[in-house]
Order: structure tokens, then sequence, then C-alpha cells
């Protein structure tokens, strides 16, 4: 063990006299964590709506007003049906609302009358969003209308509102794990994960392959090293590394973002060093085939890009097709961004991931004797 202290004692001088590797793994994490967190957002907000008022009521106008009111909708008004098509076939609005004429001589005599409501769904996320934020708020307005003008109906009108129009049920909404609704409280545990992933793996890959760019592996493959001795003494800087990571991710978490930690801190960081060596052989892995650091980081950016688009980051794994489920069972990432938000927003314990940790745990170790394995001593 005296001879791998020594190799990491050369590790660390080597991160340390490097300019471009300490900021990467001190100041990226804070940099990706802020910015990561602030963009990856799925709330659709002040999505453009035209209004095509054919009946310029007070009703109609009403009910353009609840629109805006809401904070989802940035209302314009046209005067012609066929001017608002215009406007989205050239993409400048995300939604037309048509109202008839005698919108609301119909509501009041009969107790219906139709909307015509059309979203732009080449963004089919932001036009479910859309049609659902609207559907709600129309909703809403029925209802308010009914309780309001009920005792103006006519007998027709009053008899058809209350066969059309659902009585309003209370609801009462108990939001666990994420009482406010943020966003950022979902997505923060996830990217903290990613970060560490990312970082290590990339770096493991390119700092071996440089070494052996500028030849200095060459007069390590000389020495009686072992082969374990060497790895270990490659890998164990950057292992130490992602527990300092990870650490930073935590604090700007919780002080920028205030994310809940109801999890154990000591389960948080004893999971990070099980999955940290799955990375890291990987990263290793990927340096024994490669001939150059650009070889190495494009392989790596290949194996990652996929592990993060299907980790569960962004869209949810069981939203996946059968073949993509049972293809991310093989996909470190996904075990390490389930394990966070399971921890620090539920506050699960050891029982609760034991599983997610032994499968970890059986990564690491086989991705590292693969690594070992594969890794040739020339001497």
């Amino acid at each position: 063990m005296r001879t791998v202290f020594f190799l990491v004692q050369k590790e660390f001088l080597q991160i340390f006299r490097n300019k471009t590797m300490l900021p990467l793994l001190l100041v990226m994490p804070v940099v990706q964590t802020l910015l990561l967190s602030y963009a990856a957002n799925y709330e659709v907000k002040n999505l453009s709506l035209v209004v095509v008022d054919h009946d310029h009521s007070p009703t109609s106008r009403q009910l353009a007003a609840k629109l805006g009111a809401s904070g989802y909708f940035h209302v314009n008004q046209l005067p012609t049906a066929a001017m608002a098509d215009h406007e989205m076939a050239n993409d400048r609005t995300d939604m037309i609302l048509e109202i008839p004429s005698n919108f609301e001589r119909d509501l009041v005599r009969e107790g219906t009358a139709p909307l015509s409501l059309n979203a732009n769904a080449i963004n089919a996320t932001k036009a479910g969003l859309g049609m659902g934020y609207a559907g709600n708020i129309i909703r809403d307005f029925n209802v308010e209308f009914a309780e309001k003008w009920a005792p103006r109906l006519s007998s027709e009108g009053a008899q058809q509102l209350n066969t059309s129009t659902p009585q309003p049920i209370n609801v009462t909404y108990s939001n666990w794990y994420n009482p406010r609704l943020d966003y950022k409280t979902f997505m923060v545990p996830g990217i903290l994960g990613e970060i560490v992933a990312l970082i290590i793996c990339f770096l493991t890959a390119l700092n071996i392959v440089r070494e052996r760019e500028i030849g200095t592996i060459e007069q390590l493959n000389v020495t009686p090293l072992k082969k374990w001795q060497f790895i270990l003494g490659k890998l164990l800087p950057f292992w130490l590394l992602s527990l300092v990571m990870m650490t930073i991710g935590l604090t700007v978490g919780k002080l920028v973002f205030d994310i809940p930690m109801l999890g154990s801190l000591g389960l948080v960081f004893a999971y990070t060093a099980v999955f940290t060596p799955c990375m890291l052989g990987l990263g290793f892995l990927i340096s024994n085939f490669a001939d150059s650091q650009q070889q190495a980081m494009f392989t790596a950016w290949f194996f990652l890009i996929i592990f993060i688009l299907m980790c569960g980051l962004f869209t949810p794994v069981t939203s996946m097709p059968d073949w993509a489920q049972v293809l991310n069972k093989i996909n470190p990432v996904a075990y390490f961004v389930e394990f966070m938000r399971l921890v620090l927003l539920k506050g699960a314990g050891f029982e609760d991931i034991k599983t997610n940790f032994y499968t970890v745990l059986c990564y690491a170790v086989s991705a590292n004797a693969l690594a070992v394995w594969t890794y040739r001593k020339r001497v």
C-alpha cells in the first residue's frame, strides 16, 4: 500500500498543477447545478394566446381576462380567425381561442355555448400543458358563471345547466415530499448525481490517455508496479474528489435552492463512495482502448449521453418503452438519480434502497475487474 500511496500523491500533484482540471472539478459542479436547475424546467408559463372575440360581451371579456390573469397566458386580441391562423402558421402564437357570436346569450338562455380552442402542437409538451391549463380555467369560469347566473336563467337554460355542468366538489390537496410543487426541488438531487457521473468518467478517461500521449505511461510500465496498484493509484484520487464534489453540490443545493435533506447524509456519501467506482471503471475501460484524448472523449460522451437521457432525470423511466426500461437496468446513472431523490426528498433508509445499493456495488466490481483485465502493461 506504500506504493499506492506514492502513486496517489503523484496524481494529486498532477491535478493541482493542471490549470484546467482543478477548476473543472471544483467550479463546474457549482455552475452546472445552478444553470441546469433553472434551465431544466418543464413548467410552461407565458404561453401566447390569441383571442378572437366575435361576441364582444361582458362575459366573453371576463373569460379572456381570467385566462390572462392566470399567469400562464399572454393574451392578445385579434379581430378575425384568419389573422389568428396566420399568426399560428408563422409560429407567433401558441394557442387560439375563438369565442362565437351570441356566446353570452346562449349561456344565459340555453345554459351552454361552444368555444373553439386550437393549439400549436409542434411542441407536444407545450400544447398538452397549455390545453390542460386553458381547460381548467374555462371549467372554473363555467362553474362561476353557473353560480352567478343560475337564478336569472330561463327554465330551459337552468335545466340544461343542471344537466351539463357538474356540481362543484371541494378537494383538499396534500402534496407530499414537495409541498410547494417547486420543480427545482425535484431536479436538483438528480442533477447532482448526473454531474458527479459525468465529470468523473470524463476525467478518468482523459487523464490516463493523456499520460499515454505524453509518454509518461511508458515510464510507469517499466517499473515493477502491479496492475492493480497502478489502477488503484490512478482511480483513488478521483474517488476522493468525487466526495468533495458531492459535498459542494449538496451545499449549493441547500444554500441556494433549499432542497430538503430528509434522509441520512452519511448514507448519501456511502452510496457515492460505492457509485463512483462504476464511472471510474468505465472511464478506465474506455482509456484502455482509446489512442488519443479526442477518441476517449467521444467514446465516453457516447455512453454518457445515453445514460443521462435514459436515467429518469428528464423523462420518467416508467414512461419509456418496455425495451428501454429493460436496457435501463444496466444504466448506473439511473440508479444514482433514483437514490438521490428517494433519500433526500423522501427520507428513505438503507432498507428502502438496499437493492439499488447492491446492484451498483456489483456494477462497480464488474466494471473495474473488466478494466484491470483489459489493461495491458507493456514492458
